[in-house]
C-alpha cells in the first residue's frame, strides 16, 4: 500500500491518513456497516464497548475472506453523539498502527435501534 498525506494540505485531525492507493494485484473486500450486537443479541452499554465488537466483527468477516484488520485500507464510521468520540477513538489507535488507513467518522442522528452509538464500515485490501 502507498499512503498519502501531502505537506500541502493540512495534516489529518488525528491517526488517519488522507488517502491509500492499493497496487494493482490486490483483492478488495467492501465489508457492511457493522454494528455492536453479539452473536446473542447483547449490546454494550458505552460507545467504546460498542467500538470493540463493532471491529471484532469485521474482523470475523475479514477473516472469513482470509484477511485481517491490519488489510482495512479505508474506515467509514459513524456515531451518534460528539460525546462517543473519544471512546470510538480509543479503539480505533489502538487497533490501527501508523500508517493508519484513510478514515471518515461521522455524528449521525441515530441508527435502527436505539441502544446502538457506533456502527463501522471499511474496505481492505489484500494480495491475490
Amino acid at each position: 500500500m502507498k499512503y498519502h498525506t501531502p505537506e500541502s494540505i493540512r495534516a489529518p485531525f488525528a491517526r488517519y491518513s488522507h488517502g491509500v492507493e492499493v497496487p494493482p494485484g490486490y483483492r478488495l473486500m467492501f465489508c457492511s456497516g457493522q454494528l455492536s450486537i453479539s452473536v446473542d443479541d447483547e449490546i454494550p452499554e458505552t460507545a467504546e464497548a460498542q467500538t470493540e465488537l463493532c471491529f471484532q466483527n469485521i474482523a470475523a468477516v475479514l477473516d472469513d475472506a482470509g484477511m485481517s484488520l491490519a488489510d482495512i485500507v479505508r474506515i467509514n464510521a459513524y456515531v451518534t453523539d460528539r460525546a462517543h468520540l473519544p471512546g470510538y477513538m480509543n479503539v480505533r489507535d489502538r487497533l490501527f498502527a501508523d500508517p493508519a488507513p484513510a478514515s471518515t467518522l461521522m455524528i449521525v442522528s441515530g441508527f435502527a435501534r436505539e441502544a446502538f452509538k457506533v456502527e463501522i464500515e471499511v474496505i481492505a485490501a489484500a494480495p491475490e
